[in-house]
């Protein structure tokens, strides 16, 4: 994924920028730290990502 040219999207509900974003092209998702966007991203297949999805949910969940 080009970062130079990769269209980051964040939630509607981040209004100070220090959220995570997330991109994707037709082969990964990418995240990363919206407050330090010059780090580097995590990069999922699709799989991964929705695996990670459920985790985080069923984590938000016993929390």
């Amino acid at each position: 994924m080009n970062q130079t040219t990769t269209v980051w999207q964040r939630s509607s509900f981040c209004s100070a920028g220090s959220c995570a974003e997330v991109a994707h092209d037709d082969v990964t998702i990418s995240l990363r730290d919206g407050k330090n966007p010059d780090q580097p991203s995590l990069v999922f297949t699709p799989e991964a990502w929705n695996e990670f999805q459920d985790q985080v949910m069923a984590f938000g969940k016993s929390a």
